[in-house]
């Protein structure tokens, strides 16, 4: 019997490259939410992928960019902690478009970085010429590995995972071999709910918005009750996502529970509200109270 391996990888990447639909392929299950908002992610995630022999722990990070408020900063801050301590970085770009100023950008700071790093040109699905993409995407740097991929097709993925198992050291299993994620329920409740929220809305609301879980109980009916906040920072937006006569939270609801059944196998009592609390992307206060700001 050969030995067990396992060891952190980092997916790294500007906003809205794939990189949660890429962890999610790999893992084979929805572990981080995915929306074609830029900056949907906002917490470092991890994702488990046990196989035969191996066990590879993902941590998504959230996209790197110029920030705009203390909730961006804290974002940045907490993907390029990503890249310490990891065994291997996947550093993911859009195929769809030439290297830009962002991709350039990351790919100096991953020069300085003592970890191998991959190099994933994402979306070959929507690429006409994939050749000379992948070579334009090469000259950004010295890599370990440069593959063309499809995270929403699975074009490459398998082959991915296999180069990723053969890089990582000996080690021990860090997580159940049935488990997929080390977030807890409440968290993951919360961010099916932005999720929904993300999908629904558009123009300012969506990254003014955050997901409280107040409550979540198994009631005696069987039943599993969450209740939770959603807060936004201004009156406007509080009235968008109510919708008219409430129409607009109903679906929120709707979609979230429908989502939070299949993964919790359980039948959900789903009840939100949504609050204002003004400007809070830049209160320190508030970002702690949300999950965000800790490193």
């Amino acid at each position: 019997m050969g030995s067990f391996r396992s060891g952190f990888v980092a997916i790294v990447g500007r906003p809205n490259v794939g990189k949660s639909t890429l962890l999610n392929s790999m893992i084979g299950r929805k572990v981080a939410i995915v929306s074609d908002k830029p900056q949907t992610t906002r917490n470092r995630i991890s994702g488990v992928l046990t196989g035969e022999g191996y066990q590879i722990v993902f941590v998504d990070t959230p996209g790197i960019h110029r920030p705009q408020h203390k909730l961006g900063e804290y974002m940045v801050r907490a993907a390029r902690a990503a890249l310490t301590d990891v065994d291997l970085i996947l550093f993911t770009v859009d195929g769809r478009f030439p290297p830009g100023g962002g991709d350039r950008y990351l790919a100096r700071i991953l020069a300085d970085v003592s970890t191998p790093v991959f190099l994933l040109v994402n979306k070959m699905d929507a690429v006409r010429d994939a050749g000379a993409r992948l070579e334009e995407y090469s000259a950004l740097g010295e890599f370990a590995e440069v593959m063309g991929i499809s995270a929403l097709t699975g074009e490459g993925v398998r082959e991915l995972v296999e180069k990723i198992r053969e890089r990582l050291p000996e080690g021990p299993m860090y997580y159940p071999e049935d488990e997929v994620t080390d977030q807890p329920e409440v968290f993951i409740a919360a961010e099916l709910i932005r999720e929904k929220v993300l999908h629904l809305t558009r123009e300012e609301v969506p990254h003014a918005v955050a997901v409280e879980v107040t409550a979540m109980e198994e009631r005696d009916d069987g039943l599993l009750y969450i209740g939770a906040n959603i807060y936004v920072e201004r009156d406007s937006q509080k009235g968008i996502i109510i919708g008219k006569g409430g129409s607009m939270l109903r679906e929120i609801g709707r979609l979230a529970r429908q989502e939070m059944e299949g993964l919790f196998a359980t039948r959900i009592f789903l009840e939100l509200w949504v609050k204002v609390k003004k400007d809070w992307r830049n209160r320190e206060g508030n970002l702690h109270a949300f999950g965000y700001g800790r490193e």
